[in-house]
């Protein structure tokens, strides 16, 4: 009879954690929702061209490129001076 009562315990003792936690759950999706309506979109712009750079394989933006001898584009100082002939 002893282990029953502990049984019975238990089970209610693990019901009542799992109900609490399905409360908090729905309570932080709802919250999330609520903030997730209230902030505008963020507004897109126009894609972007991508290139690649000549020396790594790189793709970036084609406004943060670095142009080089012959048209071709780099990411970097360092890359655009390793291409160069000395």
């Amino acid at each position: 009879m002893k282990y029953l009562l502990v049984l019975a315990v238990l089970w209610v003792a693990i019901w009542l954690w799992r109900k609490n936690r399905r409360e908090e759950m729905r309570d932080a999706m709802r919250e999330r929702a609520a903030k997730a309506q209230q902030r505008p979109p963020a507004p897109a712009g126009p894609p972007q061209a991508m290139v690649r750079c000549a020396h790594c394989g790189l793709h970036l933006p084609a406004t943060d490129a670095i142009a080089g001898p012959g048209g071709a584009v780099y990411c970097s100082t360092a890359h655009r001076e390793a291409a160069t002939p000395q």
